[in-house]
């Protein structure tokens, strides 16, 4: 069964700490993903904020929880990871040493190659469908070219919005894929 990683996004669960805490329990619920990234880059807040996410249980047997980028506030806050961007690949093996889960962010073969061989537990691989300001998508049969070549863990990334893009894939054989707006109701 195919893995799914929702990654927060404060255009749809804003950055105030309960209407985000009420949004993200109730997709949770909904939707019980197997992993969550705590994205958001602009909000100040967001160690307040990613402390309240650990302290209301969104990490548990069957969800893990990633911080973005901040690999330092994910070990202190004992986050199972970290999902760094493909600019931040030399933080990689320093997030390891801390025990921590790595995913990258990646848009090329060559950046997955350098991820996986800094020891990236796995990859974002995107975009796949079209995707608000993300450029041309890369389609189902570079997914699988690519998902192919490789020994990382893929999850799909990028307009991926409903059961039909998650069941197309699934059939590429990737671990996983990754999404903003299939989660939202």
């Amino acid at each position: 069964m195919i893995k799914s990683y929702l990654i927060t996004d404060p255009l749809f669960y804003t950055s105030k700490t309960q209407v985000f805490l009420q949004k993200l329990l109730h997709v949770k619920h909904k939707h019980q993903p197997h992993y969550i990234c705590l994205r958001d880059k602009q909000n100040v807040e967001y160690t307040a904020l990613a402390k309240a996410v650990v302290e209301a249980g969104i990490q548990d047997t069957h969800t893990k929880l990633y911080l973005h980028t901040d690999f330092m506030l994910a070990y202190e806050l004992g986050c199972d990871g970290v999902h760094l961007p493909s600019s931040a690949l030399n933080m990689i093996e320093k997030a390891k040493a801390l025990g921590l889960e790595v995913i990258v962010s990646t848009h090329t073969l060559e950046e997955i190659n350098e991820a996986e061989k800094k020891g990236a537990d796995a990859i974002t691989f995107s975009p796949i469908f079209e995707t608000p300001n993300k450029g041309k998508p890369l389609g189902l049969e570079k997914l699988k070219e690519i998902n192919d070549k490789i020994g990382v863990k893929c999850f799909a990334l990028g307009g991926i919005i409903n059961e039909e893009h998650v069941k197309a894939c699934e059939s590429v054989g990737v671990y996983g894929f990754a999404s903003i707006r299939f989660f939202i109701d």
